[in-house]
């Protein structure tokens, strides 16, 4: 598939479902073509193509192809599940983000990002200064430079 350092987390298989090999699969992700049949993903101990999958209450409800029992896919449970990064034009992913420099348009430097946390209006860059920035802010994100337009006093407001 790809080098494990390549890949990103995007869920984690839970209990047993019924009698077939079905596993209840939380998923980290919006992206749920990660769990069309056919597709590969990463595990603990070896990779896991998909066979069936269907969406079950805020969950999914997965075969993977070579489990046909209760038993087989309670061997699973536990077990993390990793992809490689989606190629999507002009998309930022959180992984790419954190440890970017932020900089604003004007030159001044921000601080690097440790976090982005997630927010109703607007998800947040959290930088190592303490700061917060809405990504709605981000003009630009080039070879690990985020570049921010704010408005003016935006920093001023923690002091």
């Amino acid at each position: 598939m790809c080098d494990a350092g390549e890949l990103l987390e995007v869920g984690s298989i839970g209990r047993a479902h019924g009698t077939s090999g079905e596993v209840v699969v939380r998923l980290i992700t919006n992206r749920t073509e990660r769990l069309e049949s056919g597709s590969k993903l990463a595990a603990d101990v070896r990779e896991l193509v998909v066979a069936t999958s269907r969406p079950h209450q805020d969950r999914w409800l997965v075969r993977f192809e070579g489990v046909e029992t209760r038993d087989q896919a309670e061997e699973l449970r536990g077990w993390i599940l990793r992809a490689p990064a989606l190629r999507v034009a002009n998309t930022l992913w959180v992984h790419e983000l954190i440890g970017s420099t932020v900089r604003e348009v004007s030159g001044t430097e921000r601080g690097v990002v440790e976090a982005v946390v997630a927010n109703p209006a607007s998800d947040l860059l959290e930088l190592d200064s303490g700061d917060l920035v809405p990504l709605t802010f981000v003009v630009e994100f080039v070879n690990g430079v985020v570049l921010i337009d704010v408005p003016d006093g935006l920093f001023d407001l923690r002091s």
